[in-house]
């Protein structure tokens, strides 16, 4: 078998040698020498990576022709894989990290990712128990909204929060799953049970309508659950809420107003509310219930701040949150974490907003019929919105006229009446399909509208947001349509354009888009006198130069050779006008015989001289010695 490899090997050599491609046979002789073969007998080894086109497959019983080509082609085929590999970065074996390690390193990666960005798709996400979620099952709700997402969990681990999303996003199940689930929380783990008078949570709302509305979310939950919640609001007899708060309850929906009186009148105790809910929060603060939830949240305060004093918990609902009212939300609730969802201030994606710009000659009721016509006609629910209750009653007494059946919603109308006209309208039976209101049914009502109308715009984007939101809820469908008067153009226009780029209508107001118009003027007047004050001055200096280059060197000589002649020494300024003086002062004594004598009067020439003061003096004294050496001249000739 030896002499078998040395016949090959001597039979390369003789290969390379008379080959006419030298080197080629001799770079494959070089490999040869550094990567000797093995023997046929065992298995060659491949390297990693590297998967060879065939095998040794050959026995002793071989030819040597064959035993060299073959050789030749395994040499060529280890040459080639080495130039490969020597080019390519090193190949990292499986044996460098563990799989264990690349399976949680990219485990990790998924987890980071999650944390950037998590998408829930399902209610048992967010921590709900199954008491609690058979409600939601019930309901048909499969997937929860942006501030359900964000507000459940906040709310199951204690925090105070305030909610603010747009209207219609599904709020009040935000807070009242949540809500109840830590009843039942605090049933199991502290034995707390139903008491009379007793609630442990309250949510205060600033109409009886949205009380009514919160009241039935709650009692749709209480099948489930198994708690008892109990309604006391404005505009109800008294009688009846006392007799529901005598029995066992666990949560009392009202207004503040008459929440306050019950505990007034011993109806409600303090002792056990640990859970407090303001809704539409904004709405309180802004129509003046301020005073009233401070007097409800002054003896809960006081407990918390004794040693040992149980706490409780805040959750502010809203669907608009003014830099104000966030001032004063900071100030009376101390830590309180602001939750807001993406579309806070912002129109409903599935809304359709149009305004209709009105000029002085048009009649405004004639073009409500217009717009409302079409609509009524296809079967939609139309809500008409003005801004004072003349122009309601006005709107109310047109289209009844035209045969258009309206029910009202005002201040002027008593609660009970409103609650039936609102019953009336939602009523499937087509009787009243279009609701005549104010501000009033713009907050906190849950109404299956298709079609807003606004009669008269809003003085401000927080009451435009608000009556739109009573359209396009839970993702549904509507439309929003505004008849602009001239007086109402800049708001509209400025509201307009910030629904048209998606952006925050959260603080426009007439005054405030009126004084940015003004502010914008001004500063384009500034930047306009500016520019004027930079033209002017480039013109002043192109005409300067133009002058310069005009004129001739040689005047430019002459001029600054008189502006040196000038200005000379003094002395040489006084003895130039002495010499002129001298001269002028002579020919006039001369000449000063004749008149003197005819006339007596003052010659001319004097008066002439008399500009020269500074050298009078001198003058005087020249003319005296010429006089007096002429006098005693004529004195001479006379005695002669």
């Amino acid at each position: 078998m030896g002499g078998s490899v040395t016949a090959a090997r001597r039979s390369l050599l003789t290969l390379s040698l008379s080959s006419p491609n030298l080197f080629t046979l001799s770079r494959l002789s070089s490999s040869a020498k550094r990567f000797p073969l093995l023997k046929l007998s065992k298995p060659t080894r491949v390297l990693q990576g590297f998967r060879p086109l065939c095998t040794t497959t050959t026995t002793t019983t071989t030819t040597e022709p064959d035993q060299i080509k073959h050789s030749m082609l395994l040499e060529r085929l280890r040459f080639r894989h080495l130039k490969d590999s020597a080019s390519k970065p090193p190949l990292t074996t499986t044996t460098s990290k563990p799989l264990n390690a690349v399976q949680t390193e990219t485990e990790d990666g998924f987890k980071n990712k999650n944390k950037k960005k998590k998408v829930v798709e399902r209610f048992e996400e967010l921590g709900l128990t199954e008491e609690v979620m058979g409600v939601v099952k019930e309901m048909g709700i499969e997937v929860p909204t942006e501030i359900q997402c964000i507000g459940i969990p906040a709310v199951l681990e204690g925090k105070s929060v305030v909610l603010g999303s747009h209207t219609g996003s599904g709020k009040t199940f935000a807070y009242m799953l949540p809500l109840v689930q830590l009843l039942r929380q605090d049933e199991a783990l502290c034995g707390m049970l139903m008491r009379p008078r007793r609630p442990r949570a309250v949510v205060l709302c600033p109409t009886r309508e949205l009380s009514e509305q919160v009241f039935r979310v709650a009692k749709s939950i209480s099948h489930h659950a198994r708690f008892r919640s109990t309604m006391v609001s404005g505009g109800g007899r008294v009688r009846p809420q006392e007799d529901s708060l005598n029995n066992p309850i666990d949560m009392v929906v009202g207004t503040p107003g008459r929440v306050l009186q019950h505990i007034e009148e011993g109806n409600i105790v303090y002792g056990d509310i640990k859970y407090v809910v303001l809704d539409e929060a904004d709405t309180m603060f802004d129509r003046g219930f301020g005073p009233d939830i401070r007097k409800f949240l002054g003896p809960l305060k006081n407990r918390a701040s004794k040693p040992g004093g149980e706490g409780f918990q805040t959750v502010l609902v809203t669907a608009t949150m003014t830099r104000a009212v966030q001032n004063l939300v900071d100030e009376e609730f101390q830590g309180i974490v602001h939750l807001r969802t993406s579309t806070l201030h912002k129109k409903v994606a599935s809304a359709r907003h149009d305004f209709i710009k009105l000029s002085g000659s048009e009649n405004k009721l004639e073009a409500l019929l217009q717009v409302l016509g079409p609509s009524l006609s296809k079967g939609n629910r139309v809500m008409v919105f003005c801004n004072t209750l003349n122009s309601s009653r006005a709107v109310d007494h047109f289209l009844g006229e035209n045969q258009i059946s309206t029910v009202n919603y005002h201040g002027e109308v008593p609660a009970e009446q409103r609650v039936e006209n609102l019953k009336r309208f939602k009523s499937d039976d087509g009787d009243c399909p279009s609701l005549v209101c104010t501000d009033l049914a713009a907050r906190g009502l849950d109404l299956d509208v298709d079609h807003v109308i606004m009669f008269d715009f809003p003085s401000n984007s927080i009451d435009y947001l608000h009556r739109t939101g009573r359209t396009a809820r839970m993702g549904a469908k509507g439309k929003v349509t505004s008849l602009v008067a001239k007086r109402d153009l800049v708001l509209a226009t400025r509201i307009e354009e910030a629904l048209r780029k998606n952006e925050s209508l959260e603080s426009l107001t007439v005054d405030n888009v009126r004084r940015d118009i003004a502010r914008s003027r001004i500063t384009e007047q500034k930047r306009t006198n500016v520019k004027s004050v930079k033209i002017s001055n480039q013109k002043n200096k192109i005409t300067r130069k133009s002058k310069e280059e005009s004129a001739p060197n040689s005047k430019n000589k002459v001029t600054r050779k008189g502006k040196e002649a000038s200005t000379p020494a003094k002395s040489s300024k006084r003895a130039v006008q002495v010499s002129k003086s001298v001269k002028s002062s002579s020919s006039a004594n001369t000449s000063r015989k004749a008149p003197s004598t005819s006339s007596g009067k003052k010659p001319t020439a004097i008066k002439k001289s008399r500009p020269v003061k500074s050298a009078a003096s001198k003058l005087s004294v020249v003319g005296f010695r010429g006089r007096a050496s002429w006098s005693n001249k004529k004195e001479s000739l006379r005695s002669s």
